[in-house]
């Protein structure tokens, strides 16, 4: 189910935080197009946070990795990354407008990233939105092997440790259904974002930067340095 707004109207944070409480986001057509859709889709994909699957050649992989992951450091090479034409994709959803309101909500507190990054090149990440106790997935965008697998596990390790009850992906893809996402109905997805807007959760709960290691672990429920519950 889509609408389309009219151009003139202004999309504000705030007005943008209240459709993400009734389970409804905004895409443009494409990279070109002004105006924007407000989505709320029949069938929802969420990521149950207490039923990750990471498969064992992944786990391997985030204990040796190579590259750094950190959180929150570079919103806009984050954005830059998930608008980039890629092989199969020439075009974009990410328009200015997405780009400008998103930087707001990031500014504001709202909109987190996981980036990973090789030395100083960003060679992948992700974008979303934290609203209570729900965190809303957008984009991502990979430029080396695994590494968006790398910054999705990483985002369900700090979103368990943090407190956070529900992971919307949106839709769910092959890449999302390795690690356990399943479809739910609209009527479902909104009672658990209801119960999950009641939540307080904290996506800065972890240091920006944690290893591998310490983020698997918090997927299975350690606690973090420091001794914090």
């Amino acid at each position: 189910m889509a609408s389309r707004d009219d151009i003139m109207i202004e999309i504000t944070p705030q007005v943008l935080l209240k459709a993400y409480s009734c389970g409804i986001f905004p895409m443009a057509e494409s990279a070109e197009d002004p105006a924007l859709y407000w989505i709320e889709p029949q069938h929802r994909g969420i990521l149950p946070l207490d039923q990750v699957h990471v498969p064992k050649r992944l786990k391997r992989t985030i204990r040796s990795c190579p590259f750094s992951v950190r959180a929150d450091s570079d919103f806009d090479a984050v954005v830059d990354g998930c608008a980039a034409s890629r092989p199969g994709r020439r075009s974009t959803w990410i328009n200015s407008r997405i780009r400008h309101l998103y930087r707001q909500l990031f500014d504001l507190g709202h909109c987190h990233t996981v980036e990973v990054w090789d030395g100083d090149d960003l060679v992948g990440g992700l974008y979303g939105v934290a609203l209570g106790g729900a965190f809303f997935g957008e984009s991502m965008f990979s430029r080396a092997r695994d590494v968006s697998k790398i910054a999705l596990v990483h985002l369900c390790g700090r979103l368990s440790h943090g407190g956070f009850v529900l992971l919307d992906t949106q839709f769910v893809t092959d890449h999302l259904r390795q690690f356990g996402t399943v479809e739910v109905g609209r009527d479902e997805f909104q009672g658990l974002l209801e119960e999950a807007l009641k939540v307080s959760a904290d996506f800065g709960r972890l240091p920006a930067e944690v290893s591998g290691e310490q983020i698997l672990q918090f997927l299975n429920g350690a606690s973090a340095p420091g001794g914090e519950g």
